[in-house]
């Protein structure tokens, strides 16, 4: 078993099982938000690579519901599953952070099918990075989108190019969210920082744009550009 020897403070910690590609990305973000992690892996070589960049990381078997007592994480509030290669123990460990109470589960799902079983088995949040980064590229490989990144609930934003029939006039006068049902967030004119928008602002020719709204509008608006 590898790990560090500092405290962690569970109430805004996080327990990551599984330091994969997923997993340690997630955990390096969450390191750099300002949140301890404790990073939980089966294989000594991951844990030891590990061991010096995360607040506590050890090697132990996540399915196992005494293991995961025995390192605290049932106090913990918040538990990220990212495992995704070995179907059977990623099911079995978020099994078991639902059996000791963890109340906030975040697993990765392969397929929906794979999905379909952590949400029966007690995840709260299914996250499907592979297709979230697939429907993302396809946006923006077409040229009409900068960046995209799509809700569970329908709901998108998106950084586009602002139309030509918007150029030279307010957002008013132009009555984009009236006409195509998409909310202007906010804009950047060539290498000013991004402003938020008001109905007084005025679009010119270029203008990158930020909008908001169900994905099939802003998805609409977005090739008007």
């Amino acid at each position: 078993m590898a790990n560090r020897n500092r405290t962690i403070h569970r109430g805004d910690s996080v327990a990551v099982i599984g330091l994969g590609r997923y997993g340690s990305a997630v955990a390096t973000s969450l390191l750099r938000l300002g949140h301890e992690v404790l990073g939980i892996d089966e294989d000594a070589e991951t844990v030891q690579r590990w061991a010096d960049r995360l607040t506590h990381v050890v090697q132990a078997d996540s399915t196992s519901t005494q293991a995961l007592k025995q390192l605290g994480v049932h106090e913990f509030e918040r538990a990220v599953v990212g495992i995704g290669s070995d179907i059977e123990a990623s099911v079995l460990t978020v099994l078991a952070l639902e059996e000791i109470g963890v109340p906030d589960i975040w697993a990765k799902a392969n397929s929906s099918k794979h999905g379909r079983i952590l949400e029966r088995t007690g995840a709260h949040h299914v996250v499907y990075p592979e297709a979230a980064m697939g429907e993302r590229t396809a946006h923006l490989v077409t040229g009409k989108m900068i960046d995209f990144i799509e809700f569970d609930d329908g709901f998108a934003i998106a950084k586009t190019r602002a139309p030509r029939e918007a150029a030279g006039k307010t957002l008013s006068e132009s009555a984009l969210r009236t006409r195509y049902g998409v909310t202007i967030v906010g804009y950047k004119r060539g290498r000013a920082d991004f402003a938020y928008a008001r109905e007084d602002t005025i679009v010119e020719a270029g203008d990158i744009l930020i909008v908001s709204g169900a994905t099939d509008r802003v998805e609409t608006f977005a090739a008007l550009t």
